[in-house]
């Protein structure tokens, strides 16, 4: 194997958020999403090369930062972009919560689908707006849109921003062109402005493709993407991300957001990693996408096996699994605190994500060696076979 991804990377006392001490030195953590991987060679060298100048003052945003989103959507995904689109940010969710503030007004509602990735709702409330949650349907081991639901809550006077979660968080849904269409079409039609948080965009399974919403929106000049190279390349501790907006004048509102939260300084190694990333890693992408696959079948064995019970929605993006639990007769709230507590393992209840069918789901993050993984999978069954 080119890249070892079966290396047990240790974290503990590193400082990392998923491994906190807090709950113990004992607990496997499969929560957040981060992954316990070492970054792509390049991207260390690259790192390496801007640490040996030893100098780490305030920074500008080189051009060749801007040719490597550029070349990097237009080689991989298909999707041409302009350098004057590009606003570079920390992170997702901050420029989730400037550009709802940028375009809408305290008391709008901002719609969504749940269950959802649970920085949506805080963004939405602390800029004063109202969530408006249209949830998906269960479907087989998936879940599809409910558009009848999703039109209805488009059409209401007040709803004036829509963010897209593409690929899908927690459900692990890669949105189809046809999906992508519909909701663009709904949108253009009631005036709703569409927010696309692609994030998990470069992780993908086999047989599924990732399409950017702006390439099949038929919407130009009335959608936003936010992206980022940290989930696909495991850098959310460097803090770099990019809006990307075609529209002038939304633009100007958004960098003013950006301004008044004070969130246009960037890291330094942020800006290295990005180019690095983009430039060079995509062989690394493509033997990680495949050793995630690997992971998700691997648990879809063991499940099957050890905790038939528990029913596995099917993964097409991301390395976050959606796992309903209801059959178990337990919420997934009291189920992940028994899991923590007795089973040592840590996992997301359901519930944080919105929706009643969150509270009888657990997300399992399984960006992990193989090894850890199935520890952890051997602790969850222990727990989930004495209930």
């Amino acid at each position: 194997m080119k890249y070892d991804f079966d290396f047990l990377t240790f974290r503990r006392g590193s400082g990392c958020l998923k491994w906190s001490e807090g709950v113990g030195d004992d607990v496997l953590p499969m929560w957040i999403a981060d992954m316990d991987f070492r970054a792509a060679p390049s991207i260390i060298a690259a790192l390496e090369k801007r640490l040996d100048h030893g100098v780490f003052g305030y920074n500008v945003v080189p051009g060749s930062y801007y040719s490597s989103v550029i070349n990097w959507f237009r080689r991989r995904h298909a999707l041409d972009i302009q350098k004057d689109w590009i606003m570079p940010v920390p992170g997702v969710v901050a420029a989730t919560s400037c550009v709802i503030k940028a375009l809408t007004k305290p008391g709008d509602g901002v719609l969504f689908h749940t269950p959802a990735y649970n920085c949506f709702f805080s963004s939405v409330r602390n800029n004063g707006c109202r969530a408006e949650m249209s949830p998906l349907k269960a479907f087989g081991d998936s879940f599809v849109i409910d558009f009848d639901d999703f039109e209805r809550r488009a059409a209401k006077p007040d709803t004036k921003l829509f963010i897209l979660c593409n690929p899908h968080n927690p459900t692990g849904r890669v949105w189809t062109a046809e999906e992508l269409q519909r909701l663009g079409e709904i949108c253009a039609r009631n005036g709703v402005i569409v927010v696309s948080d692609e994030i998990h965009c470069e992780i993908v399974m086999p047989g599924y493709r990732y399409i950017p919403f702006a390439s099949v929106s038929n919407m130009p000049g009335r959608n936003i993407t936010l992206v980022s190279p940290t989930k696909g390349f495991n850098l959310a501790g460097l803090q770099i991300a990019n809006i990307i907006c075609d529209n002038p004048d939304w633009r100007k509102l958004i960098d003013r957001a950006v301004n008044d939260n004070e969130v246009c300084d960037l890291n330094t190694f942020g800006i290295v990693a990005l180019q690095a990333a983009y430039d060079e890693g995509a062989d690394w992408l493509d033997a990680l996408c495949a050793y995630l696959y690997d992971n998700y079948l691997a648990l879809r064995r063991f499940f099957a096996r050890e905790m038939p019970r528990v029913r596995v929605c099917r993964l097409e993006g991301t390395y976050l699994v959606w796992a309903d639990v209801s059959a178990l007769g337990i919420d997934a709230e009291t189920l992940s605190e028994r899991l923590l507590r007795e089973g040592k393992v840590w996992v997301n209840g359901g519930a944080m994500y919105g929706d009643p069918a969150g509270e009888q789901h657990l997300r399992i993050n399984i960006a992990c060696p193989r090894a850890r993984m199935t520890e952890g999978l051997r602790r969850m069954a222990e727990v989930v076979k004495r209930i």
